[in-house]
């Protein structure tokens, strides 16, 4: 086993598939994140009353849009990906917290706070090469 791992370090441990192996995880990460955005601004009365429901105001649903569409596709392109990282990990677990916190909804809880480590993954490497970021820093 110890062999194996050792040649999946070898092979991602080059630097194309290293900045490869990063976008598509950024974009894997962004595409969820894009289309609940995106969701929220088609169903937009919907999403407020739910969130009303919850006991959050429904006001908050233009900082969700942000967050989720906007951080999505900075994240997409790795714009300001550290600094979108971050929110999007505390927005993971407040929101998981916040409407995933019953024990029926245990699942979607751990799928939020699992995508909260992602982007604190994301936090500490940084975009990559491919990324905007890469090409604003290079100046």
């Amino acid at each position: 086993m110890l062999t194996f791992d050792r040649h999946i370090e070898t092979l991602i441990n080059r630097p194309s598939i290293n900045n490869s192996l990063m976008l598509a995880g950024r974009a894997l990460m962004a595409y969820l994140f894009i289309i609940a955005g995106w969701n929220k601004i088609s169903g937009y009365a919907g999403t407020a009353a739910y969130m009303e429901s919850q006991g959050i105001p429904g006001s908050l649903v233009y900082v969700v849009i942000l967050l989720e569409f906007g951080g999505g596709l900075a994240l997409l392109i790795g714009y300001q990906t550290r600094i979108v990282a971050f929110f999007l990990a505390f927005f993971c677990i407040a929101s998981g917290l916040i409407f995933h916190g019953a024990p029926e909804e245990a699942t979607s809880l751990m799928k939020n706070l699992a995508m909260a480590g992602g982007f604190i993954y994301i936090l500490v490497q940084g975009a990559g090469k491919f990324s905007i970021d890469s090409f604003l820093t290079k100046k």
